[in-house]
């Protein structure tokens, strides 16, 4: 059991696709819609809480991703046909020198 979650909702397309990846059986019922969850461990949520100051998390823990991340998610998710994904997407999601200033010797 994971600590924390990333909810991606589904429509039709994007449902096909992941029952065409095989992982048909990791679909459940979000708030009266299609969704997988990803799981991910505290200090990428932690990673993903700095990159998304504005991410807000459910009572069951649960996100959602801006949609240019998302489809990122996706991407990895259908890339590599698992759900099982976040420590290599967190990679691709997280920059932490984003908005920072480059130094250079002087």
């Amino acid at each position: 059991m994971a600590d924390f979650y990333v909810n991606i909702f589904l429509d039709d397309e994007l449902k096909k696709k992941i029952e065409d990846t095989g992982l048909g059986d990791q679909i459940q019922e979000i708030d009266g819609k299609k969704a997988v969850q990803v799981e991910m461990s505290k200090k990428d949520q932690k990673k993903l809480k700095k990159a998304f100051p504005e991410m807000e998390f459910d009572s069951s823990n649960a996100c959602t991703l801006p949609e240019e991340s998302q489809t990122t998610l996706v991407n990895i998710i259908l890339e590599l046909k698992s759900l099982d994904v976040m420590k290599f997407a967190i990679t691709k999601l997280y920059n932490p020198l984003a908005g920072k200033a480059l130094r250079t010797k002087s």
